[in-house]
């Protein structure tokens, strides 16, 4: 396990913050403090790993943190270890100002131990009013229940807020320095694949490198590309990558020399995709130096649609199996790769993978079924949780496979895991539950295969967005929700509607009273554009703390209110949390900005 991208992880440093009067009162702390410190670390280390696999590290401070001179030589150490993220703990009184973590760039949190014996939660208060005073947003942790000095647990909502704290900030951290890729540009008039580098800097603290797709081409044509691999590869996908039904009308269907050009076409495709976007040491003993490096990309997407697919295949294949756990060398970290290059889609599939380390669902937010529009075509009524109506989730085959949902936990429900988790026999059911079929000729007139699954079982999952509003800047939608699997004669007569020969996914958003989730439609009604990204698991909370971290503000979301983890400097902005939200963001401005 091993992080592919250029640039060391970025680790948790741990910040034991004290009363600095000497001869009785620091002495007497040392212990507690330290402990404190020391108990953070192990939490976030037995729980946390980066997408690669690796295990979150954490550095605490040498020493104590009781004056400015303590505070400068914690930063320098922070500084030589790539601390990414600061959490400070305490469990006493400090001096707020002389003690505090002052980087601008570092998202930090306070942890005041709830004792009697010192005062904690005073120094927490005074601190974060020292934060927000200074215009260092911070996050406050704070138990619930009052613990005894002794007492070295760490209390469930005080592991849950630092775990959520950890995890938002270290995604944050991970994606600064790094690279979006956009192969193409735009596609189709899509505004998202319209790449606003200044967005990507300002927000999220990475470059934007810009690729024309005639690259690939040039690769494919000089053979920039390693051989070897490509045969290993096309001998895995004859035999793992089954066809399925050519939906074309019979006198335009291509011909089996076309389609097997076709497929060595898109394999190779592949190959170069993701050569460009991390590079490939293989290259350089080829004579390649310079293609070898790649673009140090965390996330890219491919335009597509239409200068290329009107003469070469489609890049369904392509995106498909790099959103994936697994290719034909095994099991691995899957891919950000949006389709049509829409960078506002890439985003929030980046966090969603970067919260979970699993591999992320692109798809289009198609149709909006009613019960009484369902009643009507099938002859059937919905049920269950699909009652209220369903979201047609479906694209043209760049969806992750993993989202076949042929991966199961312990009690053999279907879920989507962390590629280390995944077993072979899994991933192979995920392939064994896929067929390809060749691309409608209408869309794509170079040709293709796109992927072909239902999405099984049912599955917790959170749909995202990320739109750019002119005058306001970046917002982000949440919805919290569940996959449904639907009776196959109700299926069928859904997906036969538009094109069967994709993959589906059939959505259900979880409803309150708010306005954008009082019904199905409405949550169709108020997405900001044509795609989502869809992550396994209920994160929109861990969503808008991370939202928070960046300064956008969540426009849509349906996340019970105690969830909600945001600076304590939101709440100098108002009780109501959404108008609260907006103020601080614009307030503060991009964190890179």
């Amino acid at each position: 396990m091993k992080t592919r991208l250029i640039g060391r992880l970025p680790k948790v440093g741990i910040r034991p913050v004290i009363d600095g009067r000497e001869r009785g009162v620091r002495e007497s702390l040392e212990t507690q403090t330290m402990n404190m410190a020391k108990a953070a670390a192990q939490l976030i280390e037995e729980n946390l790993r980066f997408p690669s696999g690796e295990k979150v590290e954490c550095v605490i401070a040498d020493t104590t943190i009781g004056g400015v001179a303590d505070a400068a030589r914690c930063a320098d150490k922070f500084s030589r270890e790539g601390v990414g993220v600061s959490l400070t703990v305490t469990p006493c009184w400090c001096y707020g100002t002389e003690v505090m973590d002052t980087d601008t760039l570092v998202p930090k949190a306070v942890w005041g131990f709830n004792g009697t014996e010192r005062p904690g939660a005073v120094y927490l208060a005074a601190a974060l009013a020292s934060y927000t005073q200074k215009g260092l947003p911070a996050f406050g942790i704070y138990g619930r229940d009052v613990q005894d000095s002794d007492d070295t647990s760490i209390p469930e909502d005080v592991s849950e807020k630092i775990l959520r704290f950890v995890r938002a900030a270290i995604a944050a951290a991970q994606m600064k320095g790094k690279s979006y890729l956009s192969l193409g540009y735009t596609s189709m008039g899509i505004a998202g694949s319209m790449v606003d580098s200044n967005f990507f800097q300002d927000y999220l603290g990475m470059r934007t490198e810009f690729v024309e797709s005639v690259e690939v081409i040039r690769r494919m044509e000089e053979g920039i590309y390693d051989h070897e691999e490509f045969e290993k590869a096309l001998a895995w996908v004859k035999e793992n990558c089954k066809e399925g039904e050519d939906r074309n009308e019979p006198d335009k269907q291509r011909d089996p020399e076309r389609k097997e050009w076709e497929w060595e076409t898109v394999v190779k495709m592949t190959l170069i995709c993701r050569d460009l976007m991390i590079g490939n040491p293989k290259l350089a003993e080829l004579g390649f130096g310079e293609e070898a490096r790649g673009h140090n990309a965390i996330a890219g997407g491919f335009q597509g649609q239409r200068q290329w697919t009107d003469y070469f295949p489609n890049a369904d294949f392509t995106e498909a199996i790099l959103n994936s756990s697994f290719d034909w060398n095994g099991l691995r970290e899957a891919f950000v790769f949006a389709t049509e290059n829409d960078s506002l889609n890439a985003v929030p599939m980046l966090f969603g993978h970067l919260l979970t380390n699993t591999a992320q669902i692109f798809s289009d937010v198609r149709t909006f079924w009613s019960p009484e529009a369902v009643k009507r075509v099938s002859g059937k009524e919905l049920t269950g949780l699909a009652r209220d109506g369903i979201i047609h989730l479906i694209n043209s085959g760049s969806t992750t496979l993993d989202a076949t949902a042929q991966q199961k936990d312990a009690e053999g429900n279907s879920v989507m895991k962390p590629y280390w988790d995944v077993t072979e026999d899994e991933a192979q059911a995920c392939l064994d539950n896929t067929r390809w079929c060749p691309a409608s000729l209408g869309y794509f007139r170079g040709g293709g295969y796109s992927s072909q699954f239902k999405t099984a079982g049912k599955m917790p999952v959170t749909m995202s967005r990320v739109n750019l509003v002119k005058g306001l800047g970046p917002v982000l939608q949440i919805a919290e929700g569940w996959t449904v699997e639907l009776p196959e004669d109700i299926h069928k007569v859904l997906d036969e509607r538009t094109d069967p020969t994709w993959p589906t996914t059939w959505f259900v958003p979880r409803l309150n009273d708010c306005d954008a989730f009082k019904d199905v439609y409405s949550v169709m009604a108020n997405w900001g554009a044509n795609h989502g990204a869809i992550s396994y698991g209920h994160i929109g909370a861990d969503l808008i703390t991370l939202a928070s971290i960046l300064r956008i503000p969540v426009s849509m979301h349906n996340v019970d209110e105690k969830d909600i983890f945001r600076p304590s400097a939101w709440a100098s902005f108002g009780t109501h949390k959404e108008s609260a939200d907006y103020k601080a963001c614009e307030n503060y401005g991009p964190i890179y900005g």
